[in-house]
């Protein structure tokens, strides 16, 4: 039997790689670590992955960014985390439920052939790309089309204005939680049951999709 490979992002390597190193017995809490351009040529990643990967840590409380000084270890245990773009992240559970749920199933009763095709490829594209930006814009685009499909101008709209938020959430969650390939697996679910025009089916595939991303959530905590 083969053993599946899994793919990760250069960000999630330079997170894990971070991680491992403020997890060394030989850093403590207040200790300054190596500087982003130190980091990048160690891990063989670029300065900008090194920075995301840095952003993740300060967001679960392990390191602190001091503007001249460097980053610093806060933490050697994560503190959870508080916010994705100035909102509470049950909030934004809760609010998902409210409006991807039925978005879903109007999309699944409404949509067109065309954007059916639209959402056929992006997914195609979701599962090639290993590049964490590109696979956030398309998680994005994905969403953004099952609204259009909805042919809701208000859900539309409301989903729009949450995205900003749930990009960085999205993100966040596929550095540290490693959670694209489950959401391929729940965007493919949500798109089967809107191909088929199964109203129930595609509320019940996105609720399985917030549910699990709440419960991702809750994990980093």
């Amino acid at each position: 039997m083969h053993t599946p490979v899994t793919r990760i992002s250069a960000t999630e390597a330079a997170f894990r790689a971070i991680r491992d190193l403020i997890d060394d017995d030989a850093i403590s809490p207040g200790d300054r670590l190596p500087g982003e351009l130190t980091l990048a040529k160690q891990f063989g990643v670029s300065r900008s992955v090194v920075r995301e990967a840095l952003h993740a840590c300060a967001t679960l409380g392990l390191t602190e960014t001091r503007s001249g000084s460097g980053t610093y270890v806060v933490s050697k245990t994560p503190s959870g985390v508080s916010e994705f773009g100035g909102f509470d992240p049950d909030h934004l559970m809760e609010a998902r439920i409210h409006v991807e749920v039925p978005t879903a199933g109007h999309a699944a009763q409404r949509r067109t052939a065309a954007e059916l095709d639209a959402m056929r490829r992006l997914l195609s594209r979701m599962l090639d790309t290993t590049v964490l930006h590109d696979w956030v814009r398309l998680d994005r685009d994905f969403h953004t089309l099952i609204a259009e499909a909805s042919h809701n101008s208000v859900l539309l709209s409301i989903t729009a204005s949450m995205r900003r938020s749930l990009d960085l959430q999205s993100e966040f969650l596929n550095i540290t939680q490693a959670r694209q390939l489950d959401s391929d697996v729940e965007h493919a679910a949500i798109f089967a049951a809107i191909e088929a025009c199964d109203r129930a089916g595609a509320e019940r595939a996105a609720l399985q999709h917030i549910e699990a991303v709440a419960s991702a959530i809750r994990a980093g905590r």
